[in-house]
């Protein structure tokens, strides 16, 4: 891996956790019951909070962007949702919850120069971010930037994941993943435990019916391990992912990147610390 395309990875492993505060928080939580959508489990606020942006889509525009999460799950919190709370109004539900959940985290500190200096480094990276054909960052790219630097910082690092995740389907796709052999692929070199996709709702026929797929084109062993080809198919997708991502991080000089992961690096610390956000994801973060 080239110096530059590590950077891009590592500032994805830096703002990811960043952004996914809004999806554990129990800030969030309670902004989600506030709307009227049920919190006995995530997955009610999880599609509000990510789809609200494209508006009042249907199943199958959700399905397609979200990528890996099977049709029957998409549909069953989507449209439905939008019946409970306008995606207007969820994004300012949203909006509250990061900021509520940003301010238990880090108190005063997130009107601090910490907050201020990142902030504005990471909304130059992704106010330069190319969003054509990638759906989910064109659709946070065109809400308004917020005002407090602790939302600048968060509305940046949203932009910057699902222009990085936008890209990322594109080269699953490019690869001949559908979404349910990109999760079998990437279980089978250890980005997680099986277990751990199952919360993306595919069937155990829908899953053993991948991994047939795959075994046919040589790329799983009899046991679910990835072959070398299959191993070898996988890293050709995150280089692909890593360089489809790079792009908006040519408007930072050198001195300005090492800034922006210095500032990056307690606030990142704060989140992993809080205990929020689970060990072990579907991502691969640290495991690929």
């Amino acid at each position: 891996m080239s110096d530059e395309l590590g950077f891009v990875r590592r500032m994805w492993h830096l703002l990811e956790p960043l952004h996914a505060v809004v999806y554990y928080a129990p800030e969030a939580f309670e902004e989600a019951a506030a709307l009227g959508l049920a919190t006995d489990e995530r997955w009610p606020g999880y599609f509000a909070w990510r789809a609200a942006p494209l508006g009042a889509v249907g199943a199958d525009r959700v399905t397609g962007v979200f990528h890996s999460f099977s049709p029957a799950m998409t549909g069953a919190y989507v449209p439905a949702g939008w019946s409970v709370a306008a995606p207007d109004e969820v994004l300012a539900a949203r909006a509250r919850a990061v900021d509520r959940a940003y301010r238990a985290l880090f108190g005063d500190r997130v009107d601090g120069p910490e907050f201020a200096g990142a902030a504005a480094l990471a909304r130059r990276v992704a106010s330069a971010a190319d969003v054509t054909g990638r759906p989910l960052a064109a659709a946070n790219a065109a809400l308004s930037w917020p005002d407090a630097p602790h939302l600048v910082l968060w509305h940046a690092a949203t932009i910057l994941r699902e222009h990085r995740g936008d890209g990322h389907v594109a080269a699953l796709e490019a690869a001949g993943l559908d979404p349910v052999e990109s999760l079998v692929s990437f279980a089978a070199v250890g980005a997680a435990r099986p277990e751990v996709f199952e919360s993306r709702g595919w069937s155990a026929a829908e899953w053993e019916a991948a991994r047939g797929r795959l075994a046919e084109r040589g790329l799983l062993e009899a046991d679910g391990t990835a072959t070398v080809a299959g191993r070898a198919l996988r890293a050709e997708v995150e280089r692909r992912t890593d360089e489809s991502a790079s792009a908006p991080w040519a408007v930072l000089g050198p001195d300005e990147r090492e800034r922006l992961v210095e500032l990056l690096g307690p606030v990142w610390v704060g989140v992993i610390g809080s205990g929020l956000l689970p060990s072990e994801t579907t991502l691969g973060i640290g495991k690929v």
